[in-house]
């Protein structure tokens, strides 16, 4: 079995219980990572909604997590890369993380994308997800995505 992210809250293409969301708890799931290769120095989180109406809209994004790190207990996102990683501006121009809140009507996928990385980013966490993506070009050695769905 190859690189692979999941979470105990929900199952993959599954829906994402109110508790995560914007209408209910606002915490982020517990995630883990399994199966990736051993030769990664980090890996690069990225949570985000290619559904929302002006284009794809950043709910995480951390760089440069710990090759020691391949699970996040329930809430705990911030908690435990703080000191172990780098976390980037997501789309509220925050430091953080932003539950699921789409818009009421269409129901919106959620990816939890993780990346295994041959190396560490020479980035600030001032720095886009463009500028992240870009240093990750050529140094990608696994990727997975787990997808959650949710519509209000």
């Amino acid at each position: 079995m190859g690189f692979t992210i999941k979470s105990i809250s929900f199952e993959h293409n599954g829906i994402i219980p109110q508790k995560f969301t914007c209408d209910g708890a606002n915490i982020s799931p517990e995630l883990e990572w399994s199966s990736y290769p051993q030769e990664a120095n980090s890996f690069v989180l990225i949570v985000d909604d290619p559904d929302a109406p002006n284009g794809v809209w950043d709910h995480f994004i951390a760089f440069n997590i710990s090759k020691y790190i391949n699970r996040i207990e329930e809430n705990e996102i911030i908690s435990t890369l703080a000191n172990s990683a780098v976390i980037a501006k997501n789309s509220w121009n925050d430091h953080g993380y932003g539950p699921p809140c789409p818009p009421k009507g269409k129901e919106h996928r959620y990816y939890f994308k993780i990346y295994a990385l041959d190396t560490m980013l020479d980035l600030s966490s001032n720095s886009t997800k463009a500028e992240i993506l870009r240093a990750m070009d050529g140094h990608t050695i696994a990727q997975a995505a787990l997808i959650g769905r949710y519509q209000k």
